[in-house]
């Protein structure tokens, strides 16, 4: 099986995941922004997930998520067509074999490259009882500075405004691992209402017209659950990520993100 990225035709118009890869045994898809994968207490009276749209790209049949993407990230999202293909692929990522690599515009210049090893604390929302302590995890993530620009805007008392395109590389999974890490280290990702800066993500919402995490699962790679060759896959991120991105157009950055390395 070829470890290249293997593209199939979009999605009907109604359904807004694309397909990017469909095999025996695998779904993959782009999940936009604002789309939550199943259903979660985040939103009780929601009525649209990836998972229900995922199942009508596989002819009505059952899919199963093997991961997740938080509803503001957008990018690539694997189901599995069977419960033993989930089951393999599920022990896949226990054990540290699922690489991801996502794309995100931060706020301030980051060092060119690095690793941020900050344990995190389970959120309040993670804990199963009420009054149980909130358990502090290992997390590991590794970035590399793609671009920087400066903006003649003031927006925080500075005549003019930096941001850098940072390649984020996950080692673990914990929840809101990288709009965690990447405020812990002063550059916080642009739409984060959580974590980010307000001042900043207003800017860019009334910029653009649209207000959105600046965050996109742009690669994975891991070894197919059934023939063990590694199949790695990438996914430019959808058009509302590119618009916000052209503020980068004068630092002369590629048009085409997807050159960041999955590997």
């Amino acid at each position: 099986m070829s470890d290249t990225l293997q593209l199939a035709a979009p999605a009907k118009a109604e359904n807004p995941l694309t397909l990017v890869y469909r095999d025996p045994w695998l779904l993959v898809v782009h999940k936009p922004a604002g789309l939550l994968v199943h259903r979660s207490p985040i939103d009780p009276h929601e009525t649209e997930f990836a998972l229900q749209y995922a199942r009508a790209l596989n002819v009505g049949e059952h899919v199963y998520a093997v991961h997740r993407l938080d509803r503001p990230t957008s990018g690539l999202l694997v189901f599995a067509r069977d419960p033993v293909t989930a089951s393999t692929l599920g022990k896949a990522m226990m054990s540290g074999e699922v690489s991801k690599t996502y794309l995100a515009m931060v706020r301030g210049w980051t060092p060119e490259h690095g690793v941020i090893d900050h344990p995190l604390k389970d959120e309040p929302e993670d804990k199963r009882r009420k009054g149980e302590p909130q358990a502090v995890r290992d997390a590991r993530t590794r970035f590399r500075r793609l671009a920087t620009t400066e903006i003649p805007v003031e927006i925080e008392g500075h005549p003019t405004s930096r941001y850098s395109l940072v390649e984020l590389i996950p080692e673990t999974g914990r929840k809101h691992q990288l709009r965690r890490h990447m405020k812990h280290i002063h550059h916080p990702i642009i739409g984060d209402a959580n974590h980010g800066r307000g001042r900043h993500n207003r800017y860019f919402a009334e910029r653009f017209g649209q207000g959105r995490l600046m965050l996109a699962a742009v690669g994975i790679a891991f070894p197919h659950p059934a023939t063990g060759e590694r199949l790695q896959l990438n996914a430019e991120p959808e058009a509302s990520f590119m618009q916000v991105l052209s503020v980068f157009e004068d630092a002369g950055f590629p048009p085409s993100p997807s050159v960041a390395s999955t590997s």
